[in-house]
């Protein structure tokens, strides 16, 4: 799979659409966030929200071999690729043929979902939209409602009716910048301001939690180890937005979760203040403010 998706990707790269950044190289979240903020200097300050319903699991198969066989010719990697949609999974009964979706875990199947939905950025384009996807999350943005709304009626036409996908009833909207929207991790609300949306500060927080549970059998330099590198990532990742309260917050309590484990007592802010900032500071402790912003 992995040397199949590499010729593929010589041509594909070629024809693929300015609008998508999601599994293609030099190119990433933060590329799409970037260019969702020069539309919003632009004007465009109405959203259509799109989701798309199970998207790798509910892949056209014909279609999708279609879109292939537009580029490519060569019938062994068409019979391969063919062969790899239709493996199928292991049930109790046995082997059950696929009849729709890309291989799951496959390396292949970012690149075969890019392929799908590149026939929906073409369409869009050419319409004049601003439309900004990655892989199967994407935003359409417009100057006033009434053209939103016409891009979700358009949007609709194509992901239902011609690529035989559904979009999420409740999850797909229409809104704007001040009512607020969500995108690759961040909540966008009001002209001006972004930052991680609750969903991925839960998430993080939770990772944290269990780094530093109490009952862990291992010295403090260990655990510092293990929660230095989730601390950079998630940092780094979401340092882009308006974050200096929230890492300032998050700092605080990722050193009472340290001062925590170190006692071996229940982990409540502002307490446990016997070893310091700057103790936890000289075992190797992070921070996110200092560290990361």
């Amino acid at each position: 799979q992995q040397a199949v998706r590499q010729v593929l990707e010589i041509y594909f790269e070629r024809e693929f659409c300015e609008c998508s950044f999601g599994f293609r190289p030099n190119r990433s979240a933060h590329d799409a966030i970037e260019k969702i903020e020069k539309y919003k200097e632009q004007g465009y300050y109405w959203v259509v929200d799109a989701d798309i319903k199970s998207y790798f699991d509910t892949i056209d198969h014909e279609l999708l071999m279609d879109f292939i066989a537009e580029y490519i010719s060569d019938g062994w990697v068409l019979d391969i690729i063919r062969s790899w949609l239709t493996i199928g999974v292991m049930t109790e009964e046995g082997r059950e043929e696929t009849r729709e979706g890309t291989p799951q875990g496959g390396v292949i199947s970012p690149l075969l979902a890019n392929i799908y939905l590149h026939y929906f950025d073409k369409k869009m384009t050419r319409r004049g939209y601003k439309i900004v996807r990655f892989a199967d999350d994407f935003v359409i943005l417009t100057k006033n409602k009434r053209k939103a709304k016409r891009a979700l009626k358009v949007t609709r036409k194509i992901i239902e009716d011609e690529l035989k996908l559904k979009l999420h009833p409740r999850k797909t909207v229409v809104t704007n910048f001040y009512d607020g929207f969500e995108f690759l991790g961040f909540k966008f609300h009001h002209s001006e301001y972004k930052r991680p949306k609750d969903k991925a500060i839960t998430k993080f927080k939770n990772k944290v939690r269990k780094i530093t549970r109490r009952t862990r059998p291992f010295p403090v330099e260990v655990i510092i180890a293990k929660l230095n590198p989730v601390l950079r990532g998630w940092g780094n990742y979401f340092k882009i937005g308006n974050v200096k309260t929230l890492f300032t917050r998050l700092d605080k309590w990722i050193r009472m979760r340290m001062r925590s484990f170190i006692e071996k007592k229940k982990a409540i802010m502002y307490q446990n203040y016997r070893f310091s900032n700057s103790y936890l500071r000289d075992k190797g402790l992070q921070s996110l403010l200092t560290d990361v912003l």
